[in-house]
């Protein structure tokens, strides 16, 4: 029986906590999942491709949960994908060229993932400073602008989540809060949580393409998280985050330490 292996019970409350954590802030998918696969022995690439379909799979619970909840704005949505998609497929395309399998591709994957952990805590820990400093010297732009703005920061994440599993969370949601200040944090956060499932499926998908999915530990791990982002997302517009996002923070600043030395 899976549920004998202590490190099983590690991986079923790991998802669950990050799951939850997911459903209340829209952030800590590849953030915290990630990083503790490599850290408990998987493989970066096996992790990356794993924790893809994981934060697919779990964040379509979350989207049904804000959607029923009205609190995606799905034209946001669709316009962080036209950007994220393509830019994930090309950026799989370059895994395969570089072998997914090779030293310099784990290298690679690492230090792309301390850098957009270390990208992510920083947006958890200022976002209110860097939306207040943006809307002062910007202010509200012109839609068109905004449409543009949006689909290019979709083709950031796009990269940045196919190598490392990490952007889809704090930093979305940071771009989303500066491009749509209007917009509520309870629709931000659905917003942000439904382009990350079909952006982590495509890039998931690829990484099944390359051989990077260990299936029993998605299996595993999703004992947890359905429930914990079902429990996060029907928390998400009554619950405080301000405490659960700084706590975050730190400890993504601690991983990103031990992914950057890795």
């Amino acid at each position: 029986m899976i549920f004998l292996h202590a490190t099983d019970l590690v991986y079923v409350l790991s998802g669950f906590i990050v799951g939850a954590l997911v459903g209340i802030t829209g952030v800590g998918g590849g953030a915290l999942m990630t990083p503790i696969l490599i850290m408990l022995g998987v493989s970066p690439v096996t992790a990356v491709g794993t924790d893809l379909l994981y934060a697919s799979l779990t964040k379509s619970g979350g989207t049904l949960v804000h959607g029923y909840n009205h609190t995606v704005d799905w034209r946001v949505v669709v316009r962080l994908a036209t950007g994220s998609i393509p830019a994930a497929a090309l950026t799989l395309l370059a895994l395969y060229e570089l072998h997914i399998g090779s030293h310099a591709t784990q290298v690679l994957i690492t230090k792309v993932l301390g850098v957009a952990l270390l990208l992510t805590a920083l947006a958890l820990l200022f976002r209110r400073t860097l939306t207040r400093v943006y809307a002062n010297r910007i202010g509200e732009m012109p839609p068109e602008r905004v449409r543009r703005l949006t689909i290019a920061a979709g083709a950031l994440l796009g990269v940045l989540v196919s190598i490392s599993s990490v952007g889809a969370g704090a930093i979305g949601a940071t771009v989303l809060v500066m491009l749509y200040p209007k917009m509520s944090t309870a629709r931000i956060v659905g917003s942000d949580i439904a382009h990350a499932v079909p952006l982590t499926l495509a890039a998931g998908l690829g990484h099944w393409a390359l051989g990077s999915i260990d299936w029993v530990l998605l299996g595993t791990l999703l004992v947890g998280s359905l429930p914990g982002i079902f429990v996060g997302s029907s928390l998400a517009a009554r619950v405080p985050d301000a405490a659960i996002r700084l706590t975050l923070a730190a400890t993504l600043l601690l991983v990103c330490g031990k992914m950057l030395c890795y």
